[in-house]
């Protein structure tokens, strides 16, 4: 009995090495939003911590580089992925990829990475429920809880002093945050959703009502200085330049050639030279 010619050893190993090599590729894929997160953050030398506070558990990750001072900078990451296609509620809304941990990485002081509730894997957690990361994603219990860990964390670690920075989002929160944590020397935004029902009018979203809009708060009368991008489809600049120019002790300016996500890095050491004039 004769059966089918054995295939070349060669082919046999190419055709191994081809599955081998499909199965890398696919591993990235199967990493969830919060290791690839960890992943970013372990990269750059940044340490994991846990804050309970208000029945959630907050995650970050900060870097203590320039010792004494008091002087903290909080970083805020925009709203990550609250929507699946734009039509149902994600089941992790954290963000994809981070645009604040390699500007933390750039800065030489001590610094936070704060995530919101229900974020970087805590989706499923008691008290979470997808309101938190759609309709009341500024929501007072968004803030509030934010607003409590950052408390907790400066009376822990000896900071008396904070400079809030939020992109995107991250720069409504920024805005809202200042107003619960007196101890704010100064605000910083990139690309920030300064009016949420403009931007929700402009985009013909819904609006977001279970969440305070920045544009409605008093101003702080602390020091602000907040950047757009020239090529922001998402926070155009036209929508925003006049009504920030109008806030108390603002500065606004517009970076050219810059979309919403990219480009930011290259421009950070100069953004960053501004907070110095405020020590």
């Amino acid at each position: 009995m004769t059966g089918k010619p054995l295939p070349p050893l060669s082919a046999v190993l190419a055709g191994r090495c081809c599955l081998f090599l499909s199965l890398v590729l696919l591993l990235p894929a199967c990493t969830t939003p919060s290791q690839h997160l960890q992943t970013q953050a372990t990269q750059s030398g940044f340490n994991h911590i846990q804050l309970n506070v208000d029945g959630f558990t907050l995650s970050g990750f900060y870097q203590f580089i320039s010792p004494g001072g008091g002087l903290l900078h909080v970083y805020l990451e925009g709203d990550g992925k609250p929507w699946e296609q734009g039509l149902l509620p994600a089941s992790d809304p954290t963000t994809r990829e981070s645009v604040m941990l390699p500007l933390m990485a750039q800065d030489q002081s001590a610094s936070l990475y704060l995530a919101r509730p229900c974020y970087n894997g805590h989706a499923q957690d008691p008290g979470c429920s997808k309101t938190l990361w759609t309709g009341g994603r500024y929501s007072e219990t968004v803030i509030s809880s934010m607003a409590s860990a950052i408390k907790n964390f400066c009376h822990q670690n000896g900071y008396n002093q904070l400079i809030l920075i939020g992109h995107s989002g991250g720069g409504s929160l920024a805005i809202l945050l200042a107003a619960h944590l007196p101890q704010t020397r100064a605000l910083l935004t990139l690309a920030a959703n300064y009016d949420i029902d403009a931007w929700a009018d402009y985009h013909g979203y819904s609006r977001l009502h279970g969440s305070i809009n920045p544009a409605s708060q008093p101003n702080t009368g602390i020091p602000e200085w907040h950047y757009l991008a020239e090529q922001d489809s998402n926070i155009p600049v036209a929508l925003f330049f006049q009504s920030l120019s109008q806030r108390p002790n603002s500065q606004v300016a517009i970076i050219p050639g810059m979309d919403h996500n990219h480009g930011w890095q290259t421009h950070w050491p100069g953004i960053l030279s501004k907070l110095a004039e405020i020590r």
